[in-house]
């Protein structure tokens, strides 16, 4: 038995394709200088070559995953297109006298162990996105036949070492019924490609393609994380009988999208999703979504040269905002920096990024990138239910600074008489412990409250949630994480204001009681989480839950807390 990463749910049986692609032979002799215009010219002959053949695949990516899965391959041109990225390339050719498909692998080498050297899990991922557009142009420039996935004649479970974004697009969808890697994260291009398609997919696995043969038999079930090679019939007998399990549970979930989630007793908790595009938003209605949690704007200012304008912004919130119908929008303001870096914005190199120059911080350094995306969000509440969250907050003088910040915009709004939401909300993100221990003087400053669990854990707990040395301390059910999620909750109350929690935990199927226990008023997640959570949601008894909330806020350690909570959720019968 064999497990990795789980990247896409689902459970699949067939045969294994192994995806080797050709091993490039790199010339790294010295040519001779009479030959360093002919390699000049085969470097730009497979440039050009690379683009129209990315334009095509960009086409067929649009038509599989949409505008926004497809914008992927639009960044992979314009790194192809960089000045630098060329300017580099061929200097290398004048100066070291190299070939140029020599030149390409020390280029792409470089820019690759940069980004595999940070330690942002999303950045690291993108080192995918350069060894594939590496691996193109070395293709094309020695002439090299690309293997096409789209020619598959047989219904098969994919195993290679990496998948890159191209070679995902250009699956024959009827044929690929699963795929499994060696490299590989959840936040990966691959997987989120994967997820959008709903293919079963395990990632991250390390040495799938030494245990696998071209023709093994598998059952890949990715809900548990498990591959098994040439099974026996009674290993396949069981997993058939978990898949019709699993596939009658999703339907069964599926049938719940249109109910509220109340509990037994009648408590109403609002669900909401989590998005970073219009794409997105279409599927949070599929799902059931009753309002748009957070609406993480970054993504549009993300795998570009630029900034957005003012009016591409706009036209993006307009778009989500018509799509929602008059439901609730909760749009975070850029979280960038730190350790997710712009690559035409010039940040500064820190000692601990994630205590640096990012988030809120940029935005008030930089008022003109601030005033654009404030403006758009106004212009846009003219055609929807938008309300603004602000993250990473620590203080006060923060808050009252934005707020005057928006009644000077508003101002300018009005004198050029263009509609907007006058009575617009404003919330903060509680992300810091700072934020969580002052939050009864924010309470007071802002509308509502958003809990960001996965930021508001790591730095309570001094944990970084993506080193895996220490990846055992970071623990959301840490009673001083606790501790702070119930002072927010209690904060708010007080001023007759709510709040909601857009983290990881929110999807947590575990501790939804306890949640809900400790009186949160609303829930946000990926879309596809929502029927699971609903469905839990409306087998709680929330008095009970009060009193399981009560218990566990009285706990001294983590062991304590996961005890009583495994113990209510099957007494129960939530799981």
């Amino acid at each position: 038995m064999i497990s990795g990463i789980s990247a896409s749910p689902g459970i699949v049986f067939g045969k294994a394709l192994l995806f080797k692609e050709k091993k490039i032979k790199i010339n790294k002799l010295k040519i001779s200088k009479k030959n360093i215009e002919k390699e000049i010219k085969k470097f730009l002959k497979a440039r050009k070559k690379s683009e129209i053949q990315i334009n095509k695949i960009k086409i067929q990516a649009k038509k599989k995953f949409g505008k926004k899965k497809s914008s992927i391959f639009e960044s992979h041109i314009l790194i192809l297109q960089d000045e630098e990225f060329e300017k580099e390339i061929i200097n290398l050719i004048k100066k070291k006298k190299i070939s140029a498909e020599f030149a390409v692998e020390k280029t792409i080498q470089k820019q690759i162990k940069t980004l595999e050297n940070i330690q942002d899990e999303y950045l690291k991922n993108r080192s995918i996105d350069i060894r594939d557009i590496g691996n193109r142009l070395l293709q094309n420039i020695l002439n090299i036949k690309f293997i096409d996935l789209n020619n598959i004649t047989k219904k098969i479970i994919l195993i290679t070492n990496d998948l890159t974004p191209s070679q995902t697009a250009q699956m024959n969808l009827k044929k690929v019924i699963g795929f499994a890697t060696n490299l590989g994260g959840r936040t990966s291009h691959t997987s989120i490609m994967a997820r959008s398609l709903e293919i079963p997919a395990i990632v991250g696995i390390k040495n799938i393609t030494k245990k696998v043969k071209n023709n093994d038999f598998l059952i890949l079930d990715s809900i548990n994380n498990k591959i098994i090679i040439n099974p026996t019939k009674e290993n396949i007998k069981k997993f058939k009988k978990e898949k019709k399990i699993y596939i009658k549970n999703q339907k069964k979930l599926i049938s719940l999208t249109n109910l509220s989630a109340r509990t037994k007793d009648g408590k109403k908790i609002k669900i909401g999703s989590n998005i970073g595009s219009y794409d997105d938003a279409v599927k949070s209605k599929k799902y059931g979504s009753e309002f748009i949690g957070l609406y993480r704007t970054e993504f549009l200012f993300m795998g570009r040269n630029n900034f957005p304008s003012e009016e591409e912004q706009f036209q993006a919130y307009k778009a989500v905002a018509k799509k929602m119908i008059g439901k609730k929008i909760v749009i975070r303001t850029m979280d960038i920096g730190g350790d997710k870096n712009l690559s035409y914005m010039n940040f500064p190199k820190e000692e601990n990024p994630f205590l640096g120059w990012r988030a809120i911080r940029v935005s008030i350094d930089k008022t003109n990138i601030l005033h654009d995306q404030l403006i758009a969000i106004l212009r846009a509440s003219a055609f929807g239910k938008f309300k603004i969250i602000f993250p990473m907050i620590i203080s006060i003088e923060e808050i009252k600074f934005l707020k005057k910040e928006i009644k000077k915009i508003k101002k300018e709004l009005q004198r050029k008489k263009i509609n907007f939401d006058k009575k617009i909300k404003l919330g903060v993100m509680i992300e810091t412990p700072a934020s969580a221990i002052i939050s009864k003087h924010l309470a007071k400053e802002v509308d509502f409250f958003s809990i960001g669990t996965n930021d508001l854990t790591q730095y309570t707990l001094a944990v970084d949630r993506g080193n895996d040395r220490i990846s055992q301390l970071y623990q959301t059910m840490s009673p001083s994480v606790l501790y702070l999620i119930k002072k927010v909750i209690k904060a708010s109350h007080k001023e007759k204001k709510i709040t909601g929690i857009c983290g990881e935990l929110a999807s947590n199927k575990k501790y939804i009681a306890l949640l809900i226990g400790m009186g949160i008023d609303e829930l946000s997640m990926s879309s596809i989480s929502i029927p699971e959570i609903k469905n839990i949601i409306r087998k709680i008894n929330f008095m009970k839950a009060r009193k399981l909330a009560k218990k566990i806020l009285k706990q001294p350690t983590v062991k304590k807390v996961k005890k009583l909570i495994q113990k209510f959720n099957k007494k129960e019968d939530l799981l």
